[in-house]
């Protein structure tokens, strides 16, 4: 988990897109049928990958995969058993809700923090849409692909919203696989998503931690409009090191689109995106990504190390330390990101800042009323 991000179409025109989602005839919903959707935290399982055979000598290596005996992993990515009353409470509540949560079956680091709400009380969670099986082959990602994935469940919007207001978190993150099967990449089902929350919880903070959509810009104002609070889009990576870290079908431009036009489509949209360091990027390049997010006015930036699911993806070439961590987040906030969360474990759909983030919507919610 962007950014180890599980990241991620010709469209019909906007109105063809504004398919109500259906709702079923008895509107109560049994609580053991709410699966077929899952929660992450951007943790990778392995077990979704398997290991290549070991040669004579060592394992298999690629020029850009393999495991790297000179780069031994630090202590500081070892983090403690989550604990705490919270958390306890959101592991209780997602089993009575039968919700399938990828934080806990891929170990999450970040599953502790998110789930008893940090030091400002914001619990959080990360819930995965359009399945789990993604359209593209990202070399950082462990998530299953395949060009003809199973097709989205149409209820999905209606029983995520359900069991998210039963469960009672503040701040939700919704991001899914890429889908460039489908023709407006999942964008409508986003859409559907997130209204059918609001319906549900007015007050709920919404994320959407997005794929490209090919570059489709009508399948981006979709979703900018359906009533989320931020919209996120990771650029992953440098410029240089695009075509090796993600699928060919991603692009450095392409995403540098879909975030500036999320930002014109509706007046105080927030926007964010995610690096992974530790790949071969160099301090200048990093200030470049840094300079062309902000010059289409992105809010926020996450900053996290990559970490290999297994041999058979991109090699981790440095581990970065904290203190480098630190400085790229004073960095990158004195440049004038509103707000850098930048460390070892920081992940794409990590808890970010959600209580400066509430307050920044809020900010520019009352911004914009003022205006209008």
């Amino acid at each position: 988990m962007t950014s180890q991000s599980q990241q991620l179409f010709s469209l019909p025109s906007s109105s063809s897109l504004s398919i109500p989602f259906a709702k079923p005839t008895n509107p109560i919903v049994k609580l053991s049928n709410l699966g077929g959707f899952r929660i992450r935290c951007e943790a990778l399982d392995s077990s979704l990958v398997p290991l290549p055979a070991k040669k004579a000598g060592g394992s298999a290596m690629g020029p850009h995969t393999g495991r790297d005996p000179n780069v031994q992993k630090p202590g500081w990515l070892r983090q403690r058993a989550p604990q705490g009353e919270r958390f306890q409470e959101v592991k209780q509540s997602l089993s009575r809700l039968k919700l399938n949560t990828v934080c806990e079956e891929a170990q999450c680091p970040n599953i502790g923090e998110c789930w008893n709400g940090g030091g400002d009380g914001v619990a959080t969670a990360t819930i995965m849409l359009l399945g789990d099986t993604c359209t593209r082959g990202c070399r950082f990602c462990a998530v299953k692909t395949s060009r003809n994935p199973p097709p989205p469940d149409p209820m999905e919007p209606y029983n995520t919203a359900l069991a998210i207001a039963a469960w009672g978190v503040d701040y939700i993150v919704l991001t899914s696989v890429d889908r460039d099967d489908l023709p407006d990449g999942g964008s409508g089902h986003f859409a559907q998503t997130v209204k059918a929350m609001k319906e549900f919880k007015p007050e709920i903070m919404i994320e959407c931690l997005t794929s490209d959509f090919r570059g489709d810009l009508n399948a981006v104002d979709v979703l900018v409009h359906s009533g989320l609070d931020v919209f996120a889009h990771n650029v992953e990576t440098v410029k240089r090191l695009q075509r090796i870290v993600r699928d060919s079908r991603a692009g450095y431009e392409q995403s540098l689109s879909v975030l500036k036009h999320a930002k014109l489509s509706k007046k105080g949209m927030i926007t964010k995106s995610s690096i992974m360091l530790g790949l071969g990027e160099s301090d200048d390049e990093l200030k470049e990504a840094f300079t062309d997010l902000r010059a289409i006015d992105v809010d926020i930036l996450t900053l996290g190390q990559y970490l290999q699911p297994t041999p058979l993806h991109l090699t981790v070439k440095e581990y970065v330390t904290p203190e480098k961590f630190a400085y790229w987040k004073e960095y990158g906030e004195s440049i004038g990101f509103r707000y850098v969360a930048s460390g070892p474990l920081v992940r794409s759909s990590y808890r970010a800042g959600e209580l400066f983030v509430k307050t920044m919507v809020r900010e520019r919610a009352n911004q914009t009323a003022v205006i209008s």
